[in-house]
């Protein structure tokens, strides 16, 4: 075996194979560090490894054509295609984080390529001694020795998308040991606040709201700690109460999600939550629930867990909710149905803000402004005001605060971009009823209305259903409709266009840049009101 040659081609396959790896830890870590979605996601995505398939198949086929230079550069310059095609430096809207759970992973993946490229080494010296040994198996140990080491190290390249999950399925026993230290240390850390007030929440959709507008309401007299962002997972939940939770905090409000039974009730064995509060249930995460009534289930596993002496409020609004709220002696219904205990009335909504009265149980009533957009927001608002009214805060103390409230930051949030453009971003974690409620509040605006949507995912076999509905509901409320992902968005496509709207008006394209590029082109006399209707994570 010439091992220049050889020192070439594993040199330039590592490079490859590193890229690669990189690539697959990414989509790995956008799917929650979970084989089994990941997997579901390899097969959802299988076109883009039939062009490596190609190359491994190209590759063979160059092997056989006989070890020397022109075939070992053949070879080099397919393997250095994986590279370029995965190299460093797009533009991701959410790049890899290098977690120490991923630097855990880049180790044990590094020695299982370690292991291939020892094996291959091992396979070109093993038989070295035995070229001129001239017995009848000659021919065959000349071509192992000539062949196998590249076929193993060409091998370790295409076999990537299989040893990043199995780098992290075997991870999983360390990872668990690492999580349960943090996960009991949170607890201690809890248990060591015996004065602290935990509030959860969960939803199907508007527990961040939710979250945000129920801390700004407390923190105007209590010092309350909420989970940032997105955090409503576990490992989240952890990090913070580690991290943030001080002495002098009162009340720590913990935004709880998932995507399988049992995650909630997990959630709630950290936190412990006093109080809870579910703001919907609705076809969320189907993919993984498999059913609506896993996803009931799911959500009152909070109401399960709350304190025996705790409150728990409900959005009676929600059919789902207000049936299974009977079997909660603790349940406080709000919404702005009638028959709630806390419920708005007098809703008057503008493209400035909106305004409602709240009607508690006992009769009392105050009236509140707030910059938010939509009647949506006055139903979580009226969650947030309940709770706190529960808690001792007289409604009159909360009309200040309410009318701080800002927008949550990709939920129904006006940004003013000079001159004729604003945008509404509502890019979050989009679904049928809050793209329902964008829409309204789209149509609150007197403006060129214009809408760019991806479509909603992870809602199963209802998924094409429920796009479908969505884009019959757009052709009503906007004056051009821009489809990002042509693909993807085909069920909203014939949603629009079976509602009779101008197929001039509505485009599909391929990235959320170029359809932004498209927004701003369009020329019109009105000021141009541009909703961002979810942006989907870079596994889409």
């Amino acid at each position: 075996m010439n091992i220049a040659l050889f020192v070439i081609y594993a040199a330039a396959t590592l490079l490859s194979i590193v890229f690669f790896a990189l690539r697959e830890f990414h989509m790995l870590q956008l799917n929650g560090y979970k084989t089994p979605e990941h997997s579901r996601w390899m097969r959802k995505n299988f076109k883009r490894y039939i062009f490596p398939i190609v190359l491994f198949a190209l590759q063979f086929a160059l092997i056989f054509t006989g070890v020397n230079v022109p075939m070992i550069a053949g070879l080099t310059a397919l393997n250095l295609c994986i590279a370029v095609i995965n190299k460093p430096g797009k533009k991701f809207k959410k790049p890899l984080v290098y977690t120490a759970r991923v630097k855990r992973m880049l180790v044990t993946f590094f020695i299982l390529t370690g292991i291939f490229y020892a094996l291959a080494v091992l396979a070109g010296r093993e038989v070295s001694f035995k070229d001129n040994c001239g017995f009848i198996g000659h021919d065959i140990i000349v071509w192992f020795h000539n062949y196998i080491p590249y076929i193993i190290i060409g091998s370790v390249l295409y076999l990537t998308p299989i040893l990043v999950p199995l780098s992290n399925l075997i991870n999983k026993p360390v990872e668990k040991a690492i999580q349960n230290w943090y996960i009991s240390d949170a607890k201690r850390i809890l248990k060591d606040s015996p004065n602290l007030h935990v509030i959860g929440i969960t939803g199907s959709y508007g527990k961040t709201s939710m979250k945000f507008y129920l801390s700004e309401l407390l923190n105007s007299q209590y010092s309350t700690l909420k989970t940032p962002e997105s955090y409503n997972t576990p490992m989240g939940v952890v990090k913070t109460v580690r991290m943030q939770l001080r002495p002098t905090h009162e009340i720590f409000v913990c935004e709880m999600g998932a995507r399988r039974v049992g995650e909630i009730k997990e959630l709630c064995g950290i936190a412990n939550p006093h109080d809870g509060i579910i703001t919907s249930v609705g076809p969320q995460h189907l993919e993984t629930f498999r059913s609506i009534e896993n996803v009931v289930k799911t959500k009152f596993e909070l109401a399960d867990s709350v304190s025996p002496l705790g409150r728990l409020y409900l959005n009676g609004d929600n059919d789902l909710i207000r049936e299974k709220s009977a079997e909660y002696k603790n349940a406080v219904l709000y919404g702005l149905g009638e028959d709630n205990d806390y419920r708005a009335a007098d809703i008057s909504v503008s493209d400035k803000g909106t305004e409602f009265t709240v009607i508690t149980p006992d009769g009392s009533e105050c009236r509140y402004s707030t910059m938010l957009l939509g009647e949506h927001n006055v139903q979580n608002l009226l969650g947030a005001i309940a709770y706190c009214h529960g808690y001792g805060i007289a409604l009159e103390k909360l009309v200040l605060p309410v009318r701080r409230i800002a927008a949550v930051p990709h939920r129904l949030q006006l940004i003013d971009k000079g001159g004729n453009l604003t945008y509404i971003d509502d890019a979050y974690n989009s679904n049928p009823n809050g793209c329902r409620a964008a829409l309204n509040v789209l149509g609150l605006f007197d403006a060129c209305r214009i809408l760019v949507t991806p479509g909603m995912v992870e809602l199963g076999a209802k998924q094409e259903e429920l796009n479908y509905e969505f884009g019959k509901e757009a052709a009503q409320s906007c004056d051009y409709i821009l489809l990002v992902g042509k693909q993807q968005t085909e069920p909203i496509y014939r949603g629009i266009t079976d509602a009779g709207f101008p197929k001039d008006k509505v485009l599909a394209v391929d990235t959320l840049n170029e359809a932004l590029a498209e927004a701003q082109a369009y020329q019109t006399d009105k000021k141009k009101i541009v909703l961002l209707e979810n942006d989907l994570p870079d596994n889409y």
